[in-house]
């Protein structure tokens, strides 16, 4: 018999997360799609970190609308999660006189949005506020309500929130084919078939794909890349705001800004590609980063680029964010295109369709709802009290596994053992940051492994890297004597 839901959404990036969060407050039987292994595995998991102000978008659009909402959101959104949120300001570079009129029109799109408290800074006033400008500043536009944030531990409490209120989540389930039935839907998924009343489509970059499967009204959305680099938290302090130039057709441009940890990041490019799934690192990709950089700040430290990494947007062809139900397909729900300021906007695209699917079903509220979810313990974040008194009776947060980072077994555990645990390198990465730091893994990777496989009782030569087939063990040197 075909497993029975009310909603089913697909996709668990930060998008569909966020909508099941918003969903988990009514009284509905809901679940979450994932192809991949884990959380936060496809657009999600790579991109800037930023939380837009909103003066970017054009007025009237949901680019607009969500974002202004989102941002307006966040500080208390990141309270209730648990999780890093700072509202440090951005800075949009002018450097050409001739463009100046660029950056009021800028402005009065932010005015016309809603946007709170900017200003327009001349060179001297841009200088004070960052002395690692470039030398050829004309002046900027200050946007005070823009932050930045961990999109990692943004997408994954709002998974683990949605579930912990009772919302079902599937990894390694992708779908394959979707029928519309006299109830709603049936969704199939390799060996597993699902029916549902209603399907929400939060599948990034394969989105027009799930929504072509039932709609006559075809979409097409082309996979956009972007290249980064991350310097080392010994560069904390090269820049203290967002620093963007003027935007063009293709994007916001590439950006250098602090990110929440401490670390410099720069980028993205924006370079259409291939495939919807890979978007590999490339020499060209850096030598475009680090040629942007060049016309916004000035000696930006190279020499301590500790990593580099690609991740994709979801350009649909009209350029706008495409939230509604589907005109040809009652009970069908897109949210499609979502690029930047995704990030930004997602709790206001969860609260929006939240509203629209419970209007659908005339859903009720639950007696009981926990908007809270409380993060993994950080012992190097307690006072020195709390610390000695938490390794004297979880000896685990004692013992530091990862270096660069000073990350220890007790938060690798409990990665991998709380709801919607981690069960790859990738995954214990993301919600803890044990192999993020200097050394990449170089030295606390192997010891990751060996509670990835001892908590979950696999073995060794299983545990991969980010699921599938990327194996880090594939045999034996020599047999064991």
């Amino acid at each position: 018999m075909n497993e029975q839901y009310d909603i089913i959404i697909i996709g668990a990036g930060v998008t569909g997360s966020a909508i099941a969060r918003e969903l988990s407050c009514f009284d509905c039987k809901v679940l979450v799609l994932e192809k991949d292994e884990d959380l936060c595995c496809g657009t999600s998991k790579a991109n800037s970190g930023i939380v837009h102000a909103g003066y970017d978008a054009k007025p009237g659009t949901f680019k607009a609308r969500m974002n202004l909402r989102g941002n307006q959101m966040m500080p208390s959104l990141c309270e209730e999660l648990d999780i890093p949120f700072k509202q440090i300001g951005s800075l949009v570079v002018c450097t050409d006189e001739s463009q100046r009129s660029g950056i009021t029109e800028l402005f009065e799109r932010g005015i016309s949005n809603g946007v709170p408290d900017m200003k327009i800074l001349e060179a001297d006033e841009v200088r004070e506020l960052e002395p690692n400008i470039s030398d050829d500043v004309v002046c900027a536009l200050y946007a005070p309500t823009a932050g930045i944030i961990c999109p990692f531990r943004l997408n994954i409490a709002l998974a683990e929130c949605a579930n912990q209120n009772g919302v079902e989540f599937r990894f390694d389930c992708p779908v394959t084919s979707i029928e519309s039935s006299a109830s709603g839907f049936i969704v199939h998924s390799y060996d597993s078939v699902f029916e549902c009343s209603v399907v929400v489509n939060c599948a990034g970059c394969h989105a027009d794909e799930i929504h072509n499967m039932v709609s006559g009204n075809k979409l097409h959305i082309t996979p956009r890349r972007g290249d980064y680099i991350l310097l080392d938290r010994s560069c904390e302090g090269f820049v203290n705001h967002v620093i963007f130039p003027q935007p063009t057709k293709l994007g916001k441009g590439i950006l250098v800004t602090p990110t929440v940890h401490g670390n410099i990041l720069a980028g993205p490019t924006a370079i259409d590609n291939d495939s919807r799934d890979e978007a590999p690192l490339t020499s060209e990709g850096i030598a475009k980063v680090l040629e942007g950089t060049a016309k916004n700040v000035k000696g930006l430290p190279v020499k301590q680029v500790i990593t580099g990494f690609s991740g994709l947007r979801a350009h649909e062809d009209g350029g706008e964010f495409i939230l509604e139900e589907v005109s040809d397909c009652p009970g069908f729900f897109d949210c499609v295109g979502i690029e930047s300021p995704g990030l930004t906007a997602c709790p206001a695209i969860g609260e929006y369709m939240a509203r629209l699917i419970a209007d659908k079903l005339s859903l009720s509220l639950k007696a009981f709802w926990n908007s809270e979810c409380k993060d993994i313990v950080k012992p190097f974040e307690l006072s020195d009290e709390e610390r000695s008194a938490l390794i004297s009776s979880h000896p685990e947060y004692g013992k530091i596994i990862c270096r660069c980072e000073t990350i220890t077994e007790g938060e690798i555990i409990d990665a991998v053992k709380r709801p919607l645990g981690a069960r790859s390198l990738d995954g214990v990465k993301r919600r803890t940051r044990a192999g993020m730091g200097r050394c990449q893994g170089g030295f606390c990777s192997p010891r990751v492994m060996e509670i990835i496989s001892r908590e979950l009782g696999v073995p060794l030569d299983t545990v991969t890297k980010n699921g599938g087939s990327s194996k880090i063990l594939t045999g034996r040197t020599k047999d064991e004597s």
